[in-house]
């Protein structure tokens, strides 16, 4: 983890309190109670899936797994992994947790009064807060006025992945003073699936990270028409956020489309983001939350530009 890291740095180049920036967990900080929410009702992630393989049904996915070490190596927070929001996500069973994370799909089972109570009482409270992970966004995604709510938590919705699991991408920080950023530097390359988004709302929003078009394989969505006797191909490009964080009241939301590859859940730049963003919402690291629609400006008009250029 980066604190073991750090250590081991400091010991080496006597370097600064900047480098080892998270807080130990001690008797004074009480560990954090955090839902990890994996259920999928749509497409089901490997990262989450816990079936029978060769024979053997596991009693924890691979995300689950590397939460459940990353609480154990940190000391920082307890985690219960269910694949049951009709029987977890509950006002009653809220009460017990100080974050609820989702690496989920579909239509959720979510009372009416359970999901006003979590975004009306439960995430504004001082050191809640919201986790979604990759396909969080692939959840409640419909045209149905019935999910705005959730297209506030999640920041955006799939519209699909022109960049699949395999593509090696480049993923330029925006805000390296975050301190869930400062794992990745301030540009870095990952294979992984990269979602765009619909029911993005910039001003609603403080971007953290976005696909660098000009740096990747894949441009954008291609597609093909015939012109006379010609094949005439075209490219699709927008902005592409990768991550992104908001206030809630007095909670906060991190958002990380990261995720959908099982490697990604033993990449320490990952996990270190992970625990900062823990960090982050206790309140004991800092991380901006402004809106700054003026950065997706920017890079959509980056991204149109990179994806014609010859």
């Amino acid at each position: 983890m980066l604190r073991r890291a750090c250590v081991s740095a400091f010991a080496m180049a006597g370097l600064m309190s900047v480098v080892c920036s998270l807080p130990l967990a001690s008797a004074q900080s009480p560990k954090s109670k955090i839902l990890f929410l994996t259920e999928s009702k749509g497409f089901k992630h490997g990262s989450v899936n816990r079936d029978v393989k060769d024979g053997v049904k596991k009693d924890l996915a691979a995300a689950e797994v590397a939460m459940t070490q990353l609480g154990q190596q940190t000391g920082l927070f307890s985690i219960h992994c269910t694949q049951d929001a009709k029987a977890d996500f509950t006002k009653d069973n809220l009460k017990n947790y100080d974050i609820v994370m989702f690496y989920t799909t579909g239509e959720l089972p979510i009372a009416d009064a359970d999901r006003d109570y979590f975004m009306n009482e439960w995430l504004k409270q001082k050191g809640h807060g919201w986790i979604g992970f990759h396909s969080a966004a692939d959840t409640f995604r419909t045209n149905n006025p019935a999910h705005k709510w959730y297209w506030d938590l999640s920041g955006g919705t799939f519209k699909g992945h022109p960049w699949n699991a395999g593509e090696l991408v480049t993923i330029t920080v925006h805000d390296t003073t975050h301190s869930a950023m400062k794992p990745f530097g301030g540009e870095f390359q990952i294979k992984d699936e990269i979602y765009w988004y619909d029911h993005w709302v910039p001003e609603n929003v403080h971007v953290l990270m976005s696909l660098n078009i000009e740096k990747c394989k894949t441009k954008g969505q291609v597609s093909k028409k015939k012109d006379g006797d010609k094949e005439v191909e075209t490219v699709q490009a927008e902005h592409v956020p990768v991550a992104w964080c908001r206030s809630w009241g007095d909670g906060k939301i991190f958002f990380n489309n990261l995720g959908h590859n099982e490697a990604t859940w033993t990449d320490k730049r990952f996990l270190d983001s992970t625990e900062a963003a823990i960090h982050w919402i206790r309140n004991e690291v800092p991380g901006d939350t402004k809106p700054n629609p003026e950065v997706s400006k920017a890079w959509h008009e980056k991204s149109v530009k990179d994806a014609t250029a010859k």
